[in-house]
């Protein structure tokens, strides 16, 4: 769906930082573009999804064990003290393209915001820095390997 920028990163409209880390039938594990850190993975559905509740029995199927194996690919390549695993849709307050962020949260992090859960997610977001690109294309080049290599 051209203009969604959860469509447009995976069909090539937008520059997508990383490229594609891993797949299945139905699903893609991208890098994010936003503030939430280095190694925060996205899982989105490759079709233009807006509900949960709209997800095919093929793809609700396909998800859970690609969020588990996208939570112990950050894990064993960050080392965090916690993965979180939030579902985010909105986009200006209108629902948007479904996706889950996996994201690898350190003391560091939580050190550096004051807080931690989803309000450390908001100070995140607030600050807007965003990853330094050359080092997201490592991260992601790295974590390819990875799931390619051992099936992470």
């Amino acid at each position: 769906m051209e203009g969604c920028i959860a469509c447009d990163l995976s069909e090539g409209r937008r520059p997508l930082p990383g490229g594609l880390i891993d797949e299945t039938e139905r699903w893609r594990v991208e890098h994010t573009v936003g503030p939430l850190g280095l190694g925060t993975l996205i899982v989105k559905p490759k079709r233009h999804v807006v509900h949960v509740a709209d997800l095919t029995e093929e793809e609700a199927v396909e998800l859970g064990p690609l969020i588990r194996r996208t939570a112990a690919l950050v894990t064993q390549l960050i080392e965090p003290e916690q993965v979180y695993v939030t579902l985010w849709s909105h986009a200006d307050a209108v629902p948007g393209h479904i996706h889950w962020v996996v994201q690898p949260v350190t003391r560091a992090a939580m050190d550096e915001f004051d807080d931690y859960g989803p309000t450390l997610q908001v100070k995140m977001f607030q600050r807007a820095r965003v990853p330094d690109p050359s080092a997201v294309e490592r991260f992601a080049h790295d974590a390819a390997r990875v799931v390619v290599k051992d099936g992470t």
